[in-house]
């Protein structure tokens, strides 16, 4: 089981933090607008709580999957 980061579309300002700080892991979907997670096999944990603990709208989570 991995952790992985998961965005809430609906909580997201849109504020293009974790662009910046994460673009290896999130990027804007280039059809739908919305910031989304790059489909990984590992994430780097620590870069994330990172771009989570600056997520002014704090939509940034962790999901087993």
């Amino acid at each position: 089981m991995k952790k992985v980061p998961v965005i809430d579309r609906y909580a997201c300002t849109d504020c293009e933090s974790c662009l910046d700080l994460c673009p290896e892991v999130f990027r804007r979907n280039a059809d739908t607008g919305y910031i989304e997670v790059v489909d990984l096999s590992e994430y780097p944990e620590e870069k994330i709580q990172e771009v989570m603990s600056v997520c002014p709208a704090d939509c940034i989570t962790w999901e087993d999957s």
